[in-house]
């Protein structure tokens, strides 16, 4: 191990650290592949072995196509999720060509990503001379090319190349001789998260402890990158420790950790546990999020397993329980106490919207029936005033492994069918369900069977 090699003796200007917290953003957020990115993909690939036909595409497609679809498109290739791993040879002409169009503004963060993906593909010659030419664009500015030598070993350890990371944490240690307070902060972080990221946690917490040595106080986002390392590799021990260390040092556990300790025990099956650390953020007063229920629920096999076929996915709560195992049901019972549905439910004379953006199957699924109880519940009191309109809001599948095809709105669709419910697709929003506030007041008034 490199462990006791890893020594910072670096340097950033002074305003670093402000330059730091207004981070340029990675190009885009990722989407699903547009129709016309899926033409292209798949006509790319009937051009296998013609270098000059596979050219031909990239230029047709990146002059007729916008900003967005281009650079989604480059993402998709460069993903570490990607398919197209037979397409690799064309990634660095597609990202020559891109940069040759009149909108491209040039990015650390871009450029670091399709370098990673160039190595890790077996590509180390055209890795090495997009990264001098990097450093050439950059002027040699010591605090741009530091920036880009962090970017750079980010985007290795998504790619999971552990000697991707250190190379370019030598890279960035030979940047300077002196040391400035600013530049070993915004490094330590970024080697700590990286080496979390590609199973290290032991080298990083010990980063962690040269850190300290330094004379810098390790923030909560080294402890959180330690407890998530430690507990993607189900070490457990080690995790509660870290946990431990992070509330001696002044930070309390907040959601977003808590969070990363319920997909460990997910990711490991120990539901359990996982009913256990949702009981403990309940008696520490920790909020629920969207996210907490998609660990909880993407970590129960059996709603997974009914979730494959939405013909016959439960409709009712009780009927849900009944299916489940004793600590599937557990974890559910904890969910359903919290506010997240509330969060998500606006209710007001005009309009009654339940929002399901960023929850995933299972969690929109289980947010749906506590919608209809809760629904239930106010008309049979009779004290909330009725909407005007309902709305659920699902979402039109941008974000879809298939883009256009959500999931979400698929299952939305099938229970309402299914519920014979008077809410059918708006036709000005095709990601969103309408009825009118008194019709479906009388629906669920009126329904036949236990919900």
């Amino acid at each position: 191990m490199m462990t006791g090699t890893l020594q910072l003796a670096l340097a950033f200007s002074a305003d670093l650290l402000h330059h730091h917290h207004h981070r340029r953003p990675l190009f885009l957020p990722w989407c699903a592949l547009s129709k016309k990115g899926h033409r292209f993909f798949t006509s790319l690939a009937a051009a296998a072995g013609d270098s000059a036909a596979a050219n031909r595409l990239i230029r047709k497609f990146v002059a007729s196509s916008s900003k967005s679809d281009a650079l989604n498109a480059l993402s998709h290739l460069i993903s570490s999720n990607t398919t197209h791993f037979h397409l690799s040879s064309l990634v660095l002409p597609m990202y020559r060509r891109i940069a040759e169009t009149p909108w491209f503004n040039w990015n650390p963060k871009l450029v670091a990503s399709v370098i990673a993906y160039l190595d890790k593909q077996g590509q180390p010659e055209e890795a090495e001379a997009l990264i001098s030419e990097s450093v050439q664009k950059l002027g040699f500015q010591e605090r741009d090319v530091a920036l880009f030598y962090c970017d750079l070993i980010d985007s290795y350890s998504k790619q999971r190349s552990r000697i991707g990371v250190f190379e370019s944490y030598a890279r960035l240690k030979q940047l300077f001789s002196d040391s400035s307070s600013s530049l070993s902060r915004r490094a330590y972080e970024t080697i700590i998260c990286s080496l979390c990221s590609v199973d290290l946690p032991r080298d990083a917490e010990n980063m962690v402890e040269e850190m300290t040595i330094s004379g810098f106080k390790p923030s909560a986002f080294e402890f959180r990158s330690l407890v998530s390392g430690y507990g993607r590799l189900g070490l457990f021990t080690d995790m509660r420790r870290v946990l431990r260390k992070m509330e001696d040092a002044g930070y309390c556990l907040d959601t977003i950790c808590s969070n990363m300790v319920l997909s460990s025990f997910g990711a490991h099956s120990e539901l359990s546990e996982m009913a256990s650390w949702l009981r403990k953020m309940k008696d520490s007063n920790i909020s629920f999020s969207i996210r907490t229920y998609n660990s909880v629920m993407n970590s129960c096999p059996t709603i997974t397993s009914l979730l494959k076929d939405l013909k016959f996915v439960p409709l009712s709560m009780e009927d849900l329980k009944g299916r489940l195992q004793k600590d599937e049901t557990l974890l559910v019972e904890q969910l359903i106490g919290s506010s997240v549905l509330m969060d998500a439910l606006k209710w007001c004379p005009s309009e009654g919207k339940l929002d399901l953006h960023g929850m995933h199957l299972a969690t929109a699924y289980l947010i749906m029936l506590q919608w209809v109880q809760v629904l239930r519940s106010r008309f049979s009191a009779g004290n909330w005033v009725i909407p005007t309109e309902f709305r659920v809001i699902c979402g039109s599948g941008k974000h879809s492994s298939v883009r256009g095809e959500s999931p979400v709105k698929a299952l939305v669709k099938q229970m309402m069918v299914r519920m014979k419910s008077p809410m059918k697709i708006d036709r000005n929003n095709v990601g969103c369900f309408v009825g009118r506030g008194k019709a479906v007041r009388d629906w669920l008034c009126c329904i036949h069977y236990d919900l």
